[in-house]
Order: C-alpha cells, then structure tokens, then sequence
C-alpha cells in the first residue's frame, strides 16, 4: 500500500507549515489474453502490461516528487507530480476493430489486481493533496486550483481531512463563504479540536456576519 500527503500553509495561518508529509509506493500484476479474432483488434494482454508500466512510472515520479517537495523545490514537485497523473490518464491505443481510442486504465481495470487498483487510486490522491500543499506555499496562491485539486481527493476519498480543510480556505478566499463554511465543518467533525480549523470557521463566519449586515443595510436604503 502507498501512503503520503504533502503540508498546508495558507495567507491566513502560516503555522500550518507544521503539518508535514509522509511517503511511499506501490504496485504489480500481470497480463494474459489476445486480440479480437479475424479482422485484427489490440491485445488486451498488452494494454495490461502497457498499464502495468505507466501504474509504476506514476508511482516513480509521485516519489521523486515528495524528494522536491522536502528539498523546498516547490515548482519540480508539482511538475513531477504532474507527470505521475498524466501516466494514469494519457494512456490510449486505438482499437484495430473500430478504429475507436481506448483507455488504457478502463480496459485493464477488470484485469488489474487489487493492489494495482489501489496503487492507482492511492496515487491520484496523493499527488492532488501533495500538489496543493505545494501550491499552498506559493506567494500568490491560485485558490480555484487548489479547490479543485481538494475536490479530486474528495471524490476519491470523502472523509479525507486535508482536503476538506484546505477546500474550505479555496472557497474562504475565494468569496464562497457558504461552501467554506460547509467543508471547514465537515473537518472540524473529524478534527475538532484543530486550532487552525477552528480559526478559519471564526473568520468565516464574521465574514458571513459582515455580508448580511451590508445586505441588510442595502435593503434599508432601498425601502429609504
């Protein structure tokens, strides 16, 4: 099994630094089968291998990843960790019966032990969480970036804590203080006793309180 998942810092808390990454890899399986018969088709048993390799290729550039993430080399990190997802996604052959593309990693999936089909859904998460710990420590962060990356986790991984806290700071920065609200809770029922969790709900919830105080205000006026 893999495990591994980067910090968080943020403009509001840079004590979040504190929080630090684990690592490490994983993967293996094996092919069999043919192609369709007659008129031709790709081999299954090579897309299984071809799958194989890129699973391992991932998890390869995933480890040299958090190599540049605890070296501070921010951008190489998110570059490697970058590569390691397109190695899971890029994958295509065309299907000699009807000259249609394929994906690799659906046609392998029945095939794939279920090590394999950990070792990919463990490195997809852990390269979106590592990617935006990495872009948590940029001067400008790009907040919708790291929204979606925390999203990406979520959908892998929904109780998954680092990625609901720092989904909730996306959303804080980026004016949605209802959805900052709603994942910044959901991590304080796991941690909830996280002081930096609990800080940014307080500065949410006066940002809401000041939005409905001007709200309010507006709507006086224009009854005035």
């Amino acid at each position: 099994m893999l495990c591994g998942r980067g910090c968080r810092v943020c403009a509001v808390c840079g004590a979040e630094a504190a929080r630090a990454s684990e690592v490490g890899p994983a993967a293996g399986g094996d092919g069999g089968g043919g192609g369709g018969g007659g008129g031709g088709g790709y081999r299954v048993g090579s897309a299984e291998m071809e799958m194989e390799a890129k699973i391992q290729k991932a998890i390869d550039f995933k480890v040299e990843g958090h190599r540049c993430y605890k070296e501070k080399k921010f951008r190489e990190a998110i570059g490697k960790y970058h590569r390691a997802l397109l190695q899971l996604k890029g994958v295509h052959v065309v299907d000699g019966t009807t000259g249609s593309e394929v994906n690799l990693l659906n046609q392998a999936a029945a095939k794939l032990t279920e090590e394999q089909r950990t070792a990919v859904e463990s490195t997809e998460i852990e390269c979106y969480d590592s990617l935006t710990a990495c872009l948590l420590q940029s001067e400008l962060v790009n907040y919708e970036r790291v929204k979606e990356y925390c999203l990406k986790v979520l959908s892998h991984q929904r109780d998954h804590f680092k990625a609901m806290y720092r989904a909730g700071i996306a959303f804080y920065h980026l004016g949605d203080y209802e959805c900052a609200l709603r994942y910044l809770r959901d991590a304080k029922n796991r941690e909830p006793t996280d002081t930096n969790v609990l800080r940014y709900i307080q500065l949410t919830e006066m940002k809401m309180s000041k939005s409905g105080q001007r709200e309010r205000e507006s709507g006086k006026e224009t009854q005035g």
